[in-house]
């Protein structure tokens, strides 16, 4: 499962309009437009798909569901794909 908070780099419980502008900042650091890295299109889509989700309250709603209900019957494989996630945006 991946982790869209962590893809707009905001916390689960962020608002409206921190998910809004954390999506405009990162569209824009991702554009293929305006940025070259063979990765940017890649990150972009990344990026559309989870503004695309959370910024529907039903769709988002249904996300933190079930990131609840993947931690409590799969941790470990949860935890590791948030560490994944996390780490990845660290290195980058």
């Amino acid at each position: 499962m991946k982790d869209y908070y962590a893809i707009l780099g905001i916390a689960s419980d962020a608002s409206d309009g921190a998910i809004k502008s954390a999506y405009r900042k990162k569209a824009s650091e991702f554009h293929p437009d305006k940025n070259a890295a063979l990765d940017a299109p890649a990150r972009f889509r990344e990026v559309q798909e989870a503004y695309d989700l959370l910024s529907v309250p039903a769709k988002r709603q249904d996300y933190d569901e079930n990131r609840r209900r993947s931690l409590l019957e799969n941790p470990v494989e949860t935890a590791e794909q948030i560490w994944k996630t996390y780490m990845d945006k660290v290195l980058r």
